[in-house]
């Protein structure tokens, strides 16, 4: 268990502000995603190794931040039905989109990333498929090892749990406005439509980082948010929508659904949690 801290804001803002540098400093300068690594990389490993510190500086373990054994496997359970289900609503309704748009849609298997302008194509080999799953892994800890272990902790020891969490996913969403900053440098984009889009993306993350704090709520642990985070990351990089206009030219809504029904559906469960809770004690 973290202690108490002073300042609690400004040491979470802190902690954030430096990973967010080292973020932007490869994303801006570096841009491996544009080399051979095709992945973000040093950010993530950064990332993880904060975490290290804060933990050896806070003088506690892994486990206190969520990365709890007991529990692994029906949070686990949790995650990946929560990130199949919506995903699966999401694809569907995507599809018939584009079948009611005139247009003969098809689902392909291959390995992707996205670029700023265009889509990646690494395709499908037994070598990219690890890299992916290796990718995914490194960030996924990384992200859930931050914002909702170190971070959510650190809030929970001087905020209320929902407090905590509006900041954590506050801060989840601002880390994904990086890819709009690029767009306007590019310039794909103007700065109005910088603005919009940034609300968007600091939306879309927010959405998605509030859940899985409260998937923490609900279970006790870290482990949902990192399946689901893990299989979300995974299917988009590898499950694609292919028409004879483009490709995945509908993703942001299958995203936007798919996270608004992961939201929806935590929401649910933490009610009726607390709804059995509530029985049984008044019983």
């Amino acid at each position: 268990m973290i202690n108490k801290v002073k300042k609690p804001l400004l040491l979470i803002l802190g902690i954030y502000l430096i990973c967010e540098l080292v973020k932007d400093f490869e994303f801006l300068v570096l841009k491996t995603d544009q080399t051979f690594l095709a992945e973000n990389i040093i950010c993530k490993l950064f990332a993880i190794g904060m975490i290290f510190f804060c933990l050896h500086k806070l003088r506690i373990s892994w486990s206190s931040i969520g990365f709890k054994k007991s529990g692994m496997i029906q949070s686990g359970i949790l995650g990946l039905s929560l990130g199949i289900v919506t995903f699966s609503i999401s694809y569907f309704v995507e599809y018939l989109i584009l079948k009611n748009m005139g247009l003969h849609p098809q689902f392909a298997f291959y390995i992707a990333n996205f670029t700023i302008s265009n889509q990646n194509v690494i395709g499908l080999s037994m070598s990219a498929l690890i890299i992916c799953i290796l990718g995914n892994i490194v960030n996924v800890w990384a992200e859930e090892g931050l914002f909702r272990g170190v971070l959510f902790q650190i809030g929970k020891m001087s905020y209320t749990q929902k407090t905590a969490n509006l900041i954590q996913s506050l801060l989840f969403g601002l880390w994904h406005v990086i890819t709009v900053v690029i767009w306007v440098l590019d310039g794909s984009i103007d700065i109005p439509t910088a603005f919009i889009m940034s609300i968007g993306y600091i939306a879309l993350a927010g959405i998605l980082g509030y859940e899985w704090g409260l998937c923490i709520a609900l279970t006790g642990t870290i482990w949902a948010g990192v399946f689901e985070h893990f299989f979300n990351n995974f299917i988009s990089n590898t499950l694609h929508v292919i028409t004879e206009t483009g490709i995945d030219e509908l993703q942001i809504i299958r995203i936007v659904i798919s996270n608004i029904l992961s939201l929806l559906g935590a929401i649910l469960l933490t009610k009726a949690r607390k709804h059995h809770k509530s029985k049984a004690f008044n019983g």
